[in-house]
């Protein structure tokens, strides 16, 4: 898992501030894919290394109005579904999601069970960070989940979105560590 405190290659740093703001946004898409938030954290450039601007982002994603959040969720599958594509956001997506490669049948009918009445409670697709985490992992989240409130679920759904972001943003920059 990449670490979010370490400095980033001086290279990758120095190449993502030089970039103009239409460029740095695009980069930054590819780790929340908000206009709002790619906008806010290339204005804030230059940074002198990765923490700076993971809290910059973090800062970013914790602003966000819930309609942007929503905006960034539209970017997401849903876990259990493979991200279709050939740009690197749905190989991030692919590589975030391997917990379900292994999964039986039975976890991934429950997977989709899930989802189905995630987004019937909640409107939106269910958004974990799957880093890290086997599918049967991600099912047992889901379905705690399913018992939050609308209020509770909102901070879940920006705190999971805060934890994507902040391993996107350290792959962006390749700090693979």
């Amino acid at each position: 898992m990449p670490n979010v405190n370490s400095a980033a290659p001086p290279a990758r740093l120095a190449g993502f501030n030089a970039l103009g703001p239409a460029d740095a946004e695009a980069e930054l898409l590819t780790c929340c894919a908000c206009r709002a938030f790619a906008r806010t954290v290339a204005a804030l450039r230059p940074y002198r290394d990765l923490a700076q601007l993971t809290a910059a982002a973090d800062a970013a994603v914790n602003d966000l109005a819930w309609s942007d959040v929503r905006e960034a969720l539209e970017a997401h599958p849903r876990i259990g579904e493979r991200a279709g594509g050939a740009g690197r956001e749905s190989a991030w997506s692919r590589q975030e999601q391997s917990g379900v490669d292994a999964a039986g049948r039975a976890v991934l009918d429950g997977l989709a069970e899930g989802n189905l009445a995630y987004e019937e409670r909640f409107g939106h697709v269910y958004l974990i960070c799957a880093t890290g985490l086997s599918a049967g992992e991600m099912l047992a989240r889901l379905r705690e989940r399913l018992q939050n409130d609308e209020d509770t679920e909102r901070e879940v759904v920006r705190a999971e979105l805060a934890k994507i972001t902040r391993l996107r943003m350290a792959k962006l920059l390749g700090d693979q560590s």
